[in-house]
């Protein structure tokens, strides 16, 4: 795996997948950026949240489940000192489909979070409390 990141000036950066995506980041304006991306460590929370949520679809759709919608809604918390590192991390699935099964959501998302997603094992081995819930919510 591979990325390159570019400065285009002030506090931005593009950054390129070794697959050919772009992602602008930027800082914001009290620290020279213009508010054009993302920052850096929110790009690393939205990774952890992908990666989690790539982990729950897959094994929601080899379970046979008619999802419709998943939801990940990811709050850090950060240390006051520098390095600002992420202390703690809390993950809110919101899953919404037809017939789904209860025991089949809590099961995907308790293996993807302590078991498969790279990304919450990572935080996790760095000292990060990683938390989560899970919302099943019927199709209206």
């Amino acid at each position: 795996m591979k990325a390159t990141i570019n400065w285009t000036g002030a506090a931005s950066f593009a950054a390129t997948s070794g697959s050919g995506h772009e992602v602008q980041m930027d800082g914001p304006p009290d620290h020279g950026g213009e508010n054009r991306g993302p920052r850096p460590m929110e790009m690393l929370l939205m990774g952890m949240g992908g990666c989690a949520s790539f982990d729950v679809m897959s094994m929601l759709s080899k379970g046979r489940q008619d999802v419709v919608a998943c939801r990940a809604e990811l709050v850090a918390e950060r240390a006051d000192t520098v390095p600002a590192v992420f202390t703690r991390i809390h993950m809110r699935f919101v899953v919404s489909g037809n017939n789904l099964k209860d025991t089949h959501v809590r099961r995907a998302i308790k293996l993807s979070v302590e078991k498969y997603c790279s990304a919450s094992i990572l935080m996790e081995q760095a000292g990060v409390e990683v938390t989560h819930e899970y919302v099943v919510e019927p199709v209206a």
